[in-house]
């Protein structure tokens, strides 16, 4: 109010501010997620080849510690059997008293080796439904292998190069290096000239009275383009020699890894061609401990050998036979981990 005379005004507006190019910035950012979203599917794909290793491990020493107490009960039947003689033989003065004792104490042993084993056994299916998550970890497993199935047809050149093109690791440092590159094209794109769109919409409403009621509006639109530069970014430099060193970082480590994985690659082939040769003699000898116990056991039966000396070839054959089981699962863990570096080991899977 002044002088009686009433005035009133009402403005509204409306403005939009429209960023079409500040130096590749905005397409930069769009990259860096895009490869943040790849980098969390590979993350979660290591998680998945890592519980796939661990339970085909955990799985095939299952099989082992089946195979091991059956082995050892093997081993009970055969001490249980040569008691037997050495009682009867004893019974009849065939045999001495130390005979049938020491027959007897080699049976108790093997039934206590049996029956630890048992207890390993049964830790191993405890573990194996912990990993399958079953609430229930005395849940009995059947299983469909009987047997610690070895594959030898592995190629050293197929599973580097399988490495290179596929190894999550690898491709996690990949995605690494370019995040890096991304980080300094961002403070890079600082460098260039920014260019925006503005648009705006008002409303203007007068009223006022001077001896009568009067009222006015005015509606009004406008647009205009912004084109500007950053003249002076103090932390700019800085930021560039970080990115640069970041970049060159990532690039190292990446190459460091590519070492890394090509050495555990070369020592776990080295070790799985060993265990396969291994394998071969092992399974060579337990043909020939088997034929040595028979012809021991039909000596011991005639009064020929001692049972200290059936004994040591009844320990032969089982050594052979644990030397065997041992060879077949320690190929399998180096099978598995060849084929987790390859990014193949997902094709237990598929079994």
């Amino acid at each position: 109010k002044n002088n009686g005379v009433y005035d009133q005004t009402v403005n509204v507006g409306l403005n939009l501010n429209w960023t079409i190019f500040d130096g590749f910035n905005i397409s930069t950012t769009y990259k860096q997620l895009k490869e943040l979203e790849r980098q969390g599917e590979i993350n979660t794909r290591i998680a998945i080849e890592d519980f796939i290793a661990d339970l085909a491990s955990e799985y095939y020493n299952f099989i082992q510690q089946k195979i091991r107490l059956k082995n050892f009960h093997y081993a009970m039947s055969l001490s249980k059997e040569r008691l037997r003689i050495a009682e009867a033989s004893h019974l009849v003065g065939k045999f001495s008293g130390l005979d049938y004792q020491q027959a007897k104490v080699d049976f108790n042993a093997d039934s206590a080796q049996y029956i630890k084993q048992q207890e390993l056994l049964h830790s191993s299916r405890i573990q194996l439904n912990e990993l399958m998550a079953n609430n229930n970890v005395n849940q009995i497993i059947v299983i469909k292998d009987s047997t610690i199935d070895v594959h030898s047809d592995l190629l050293f050149d197929d599973l580097w190069n399988a490495t290179l093109s596929t190894n999550a690791s690898l491709l996690k440092a990949d995605q690494n290096t370019v995040l890096a590159q991304l980080d300094y094209k961002k403070i890079n794109s600082r460098n260039y000239p920014y260019l925006k769109l503005n648009t705006g919409y008002g409303y203007t409403f007068n009223k006022y009275d001077i001896n009568a009621n009067s009222r006015r509006g005015n509606l009004g639109f406008n647009a205009g383009v912004t084109v500007g530069f950053n003249i002076f970014d103090g932390n700019r430099r800085r930021e560039k020699r970080n990115a640069t060193l970041a970049f060159k970082n990532r690039r190292l480590e990446r190459q460091e890894l590519e070492l890394a994985l090509r050495s555990d690659l070369s020592n776990l082939w080295q070790a799985y061609r060993n265990n396969l040769q291994l394998l071969n003699l092992e399974r060579q000898n337990l043909v020939t401990a088997k034929d040595n116990h028979d012809i021991a056991m039909d000596r011991y039966i005639q009064g020929d050998l001692s049972g200290f000396e059936v004994r040591e070839a009844q320990k032969s054959l089982l050594d052979a036979e644990e030397r065997i089981l041992s060879a077949e699962y320690n190929t399998k863990l180096c099978e598995i981990s060849l084929l987790q570096i390859s990014g193949k080991i997902t094709k237990y899977l598929e079994q």
